[in-house]
């Protein structure tokens, strides 16, 4: 069974245990470097206080299997407020499984509760999985950015998709 629920700082080690691998496969994040147990800890921590940011857990037994979360657009304006940017990580040995959706279910209500109107990502233009994934909840894709990223030395065009919440 998978339990999701707001994040705490002693999930850091179970983030990274699904990020870094992530990372590490080069194809499904811009993220291009590796994150330690301590960094993470430091992010859940100063995480914004209008964030939103869930794990999903594996019960029983606890071992973390995704995590999503959503940051304000930017905080320099209010123009913004009502856009929150998403990312969804979820392990590779439990894709297709739901977890994704779980998160997204349960993140959507609380981003509403926050203000949140709508969700914005930018997703690798390659990642067809994550854009699959995306568009099942019904996001839409509004624009790519060419060459947004460049990892090793490889450039990557990234997919802008949004979605009223």
């Amino acid at each position: 069974m998978i339990r999701i629920r707001p994040v705490r700082v002693e999930d850091a080690e179970g983030i990274i245990r699904v990020l870094n691998p992530l990372i590490q496969s080069g194809d499904h994040t811009v993220l291009d470097r590796l994150f330690t147990v301590e960094e993470e800890r430091g992010f859940i921590s100063c995480f914004p206080e209008r964030g939103v940011f869930h794990v999903a857990e594996r019960d029983p037994g606890g071992l973390i299997v995704g995590f999503q979360n959503v940051e304000p657009f930017a905080t320099y304006t209010e123009a913004f407020a009502h856009v929150g940017v998403i990312g969804t990580y979820v392990d590779s040995s439990q894709h297709k499984q739901g977890i994704g959706r779980l998160l997204f279910e349960s993140v959507r209500l609380a981003a509403r509760e926050k203000g949140y109107e709508k969700f914005f990502a930018f997703v690798r233009a390659d990642n067809a999985g994550a854009l699959s994934f995306y568009k099942r909840l019904g996001f839409n894709i509004i624009g790519v950015a060419k060459r947004q990223a460049k990892i090793s030395g490889r450039y990557v065009d990234e997919v802008m998709i949004e979605q009223p919440i």
